[in-house]
């Protein structure tokens, strides 16, 4: 069972970005533009800052800002990545992105991406992007039998996708009441 996760959340990944982000060129950036034009800009603000205030598991966060009359709301969280070593045993890379939101009156863009890794436990403070750390990979003589390349990719794709869901399952879910265009109010409803 432990094996079939991670599989699936790798095969979600690859179903769920386009192609290009597939390559191993490509940076990687989860972006998507959502239509919401049911919500104003400022329900869309403050879900998308409940979310990144209260909702967001990918911690240690830091630089969280919130910006109400921008519509704006960006934080920076970090996750696991798990290359190999040569026995196949895991090793565990801190990385770190970016998470970005933009609200208007006719919907949102928010993106997953600027990830970063810190190739050296031993050495926290330095941080190298992922394609840069990706070609460190590449460039170790057992990267053909680990392909830690790939493996490192696939896995951070999969966060990236893991990050949207997160996100859009909770914005999908804005309740009602925070519209204020449901139904009628109360006062006027009874007694008609």
């Amino acid at each position: 069972m432990k094996r079939i996760l991670p599989l699936l959340g790798m095969l979600f990944a690859l179903l769920a970005f386009p192609a290009a982000a597939q390559t191993d060129d490509a940076p990687l950036e989860y972006t998507e533009r959502v239509p919401a034009e049911n919500y104003g800009q400022p329900t869309l603000h403050a879900r998308a800052a409940d979310w990144a205030d209260h909702h967001f598991a990918y911690g240690p966060k830091t630089n969280f800002v919130s910006d109400a009359a921008a519509g704006t709301v960006s934080v920076q969280g970090t996750i696991k990545l798990k290359p190999v070593d040569n026995k196949g045993q895991n090793l565990e890379r801190t990385a770190r992105f970016d998470f970005n939101f933009k609200a208007t009156d006719q919907g949102y863009t928010y993106s997953v991406n600027n990830l970063k890794v810190i190739p050296d436990p031993q050495q926290p403070g330095q941080l190298v992007s992922l394609d840069a750390y990706l070609s460190l990979l590449r460039a170790e003589k057992n990267n053909d039998k680990t392909k830690n390349d790939r493996r490192v990719r696939a896995q951070a794709n999969a966060i990236a996708s893991e990050i949207a869901m997160s996100f859009r399952s909770y914005m999908n879910q804005i309740p009602t009441a925070e519209d204020g265009s449901v139904g009628l109010p109360a006062t006027e409803s009874a007694g008609n």
